[in-house]
């Protein structure tokens, strides 16, 4: 499964369900999809998102695709990496105060 995030104010962007769903909940959302977030609740998700990455930066966050081997340090991907993209996405829509949805 795949989800995609849009606002009015970014590109659309796309990633992993299991990924996106772990980064919803860092957002203080519910992780249902489709979903979204009124403009004025998007700087709070925003901190949210941003306080959990800073707490566990390097926490690993990759699709959980039951291949147990392949999740050695050459197939690592952080957190900080995984959300970069959708803090991106906040903090336009934050700016241009408009509301950022996602669904499958």
């Amino acid at each position: 499964m795949l989800i995609t995030f849009q606002t009015k104010a970014y590109a659309p962007i796309t990633m992993f369900g299991d990924v996106a769903i772990t980064l919803i909940k860092l957002m203080g959302h519910s992780g249902s999809v489709p979903s979204a977030l009124l403009a004025e609740d998007v700087p709070g998700a925003l901190k949210r998102l941003q306080a959990a990455v800073i707490e566990h930066p390097d926490e690993p966050l990759g699709p959980q695709n039951g291949d147990s081997d392949r999740n050695d340090k050459a197939q690592h991907v952080s957190l900080a990496h995984r959300a970069l993209p959708l803090i991106e996405l906040l903090k336009a829509a934050a700016a241009d105060e408009v509301d950022v949805m996602w669904r499958e």
